[in-house]
């Protein structure tokens, strides 16, 4: 039976997988596309969907107070200030009339080394 089956664990301790989507969160959305691994790419891109989900959030919101809360809740999310500024003003603004799907993966081969199925991650 497959209970809490609900995520790839990657060979990594919680707290490493956290802080390599955290990462990898916050270089996707600096660069707005980023190469990693086939497996990681599929794990990243609902975790990232939900921090442009956040940002369109913040783009509709009415009061400060709201807008404050959801703009600290996107640094804790992403870890950088900059990119989360970028992610609440130009990204959002690009995805507000997207109702979802705002990443796209293609794959990129075989890495050389070890034969790992690698992919492209990008915002759309």
């Amino acid at each position: 039976m497959r209970h809490g089956m609900a995520h790839r664990l990657l060979n990594r301790t919680s707290a490493h997988r956290k802080a390599m989507f955290r990462n990898m969160i916050c270089s996707l959305l600096e660069h707005e596309h980023i190469t990693t691994t086939l497996p990681k790419a599929k794990e990243l891109r609902p975790l990232t969907e939900k921090v442009i989900t956040l940002g369109k959030r913040y783009q509709a919101a009415a009061s400060d107070a709201e807008r404050l809360a959801l703009r600290r809740r996107a640094i804790t999310r992403i870890g950088d200030e900059s990119v989360a500024s970028k992610l609440l003003t130009t990204i959002a603004e690009r995805f507000q009339a997207r109702p979802g799907g705002y990443c796209r993966i293609v794959k990129a081969g075989r890495r050389y080394g070890d034969n790992a199925p690698m992919a492209v991650i990008s915002l759309v």
